[in-house]
């Protein structure tokens, strides 16, 4: 399988990213046609589970979307699951240093360039034809966070890492860090300039970044700064905002009846 998200990358356009905190393979499938480029499942913060990560997979397959993970933390051992399971992409979260980094690409990385072990249990039907072990260390997207201060701090060291294909932010996070209440949509100046930074720093060594958006409004602005991977909100905050609004307009259209 080529991982379309890394071949639209390397052409330089921008994508968009689909996620899933609902732990059920009918949200993954409504979600996979819904336009998106790639759709990640959530297993940090979302109420996925590993085997609802795999019925996600298992609905999503017949649609051309590249199927990702959030693993909860930078753990050799989730890692190496959920790519067994199919995943095409990992981000993992709260990246810090560049031995955190080295460690994050070790571990979705097959030997000599990483340490994974060899059991694609599920992902392996994919690469019958090929052979998944010859594809799989380039055709997999590696896409540590960036979200904190410490991060900041080993920017360089970090994006120097080999094997690093995106990056990715978690603006409540990184507000956090830096003493900021927790939102997504960011218009702090001093935000804004990590972003510019961020952008600068990896367009130099052909790095895609990525951010996490709740509006459609603010992915477009994402992309207009240069960001080339947006997601937004999740299928639960979507349909939190769909359903809002329909009760609303019924409320409204009909206030004599209420």
């Amino acid at each position: 399988m080529t991982n379309k998200l890394k071949q639209r990358w390397r052409e330089g356009k921008a994508t968009v990213n689909g996620w899933l905190a609902i732990p059920a393979g009918f949200s993954a499938e409504v979600m996979a046609q819904a336009g998106w480029d790639s759709v990640t499942v959530d297993l940090q913060h979302g109420v996925q589970d590993y085997l609802s990560m795999v019925a996600c997979f298992q609905a999503m397959q017949v649609h051309p979307v590249v199927p990702m993970v959030r693993v909860p933390w930078n753990e050799p051992g989730i890692i190496g699951k959920v790519l067994d399971a199919g995943a095409y992409g990992v981000i993992c979260p709260m990246v810090n240093t560049r031995a955190q980094a080295e460690a994050f690409i070790a571990a979705c990385k097959y030997p000599p360039q990483g340490m994974r072990s060899n059991g694609p249990i599920r992902a392996g039907i994919y690469g019958q034809s090929v052979g998944y072990q010859s594809t799989a260390n380039e055709e997999i997207a590696c896409i540590p966070m960036i979200e904190t201060q410490q991060a900041l701090d080993n920017l360089e060291a970090i994006l120097d890492v080999p094997g690093i294909d995106a990056i990715y932010v978690g603006p409540s996070d990184l507000g956090f860090s830096l003493g900021l209440p927790p939102r997504m949509d960011r218009e702090e100046p001093q935000i804004l300039a990590i972003y510019d930074r961020l952008i600068a720093e990896t367009a130099k060594r052909g790095i895609a970044a990525g951010i996490h958006c709740a509006s459609p409004a603010y992915a477009v602005r994402a992309l207009g700064m240069g960001f080339r991977f947006v997601t937004i909100l999740n299928d639960s905050g979507l349909l939190l905002q769909a359903a809002r609004a329909a009760v609303q307009a019924v409320r409204e259209g009909a206030k004599d009846k209420m």
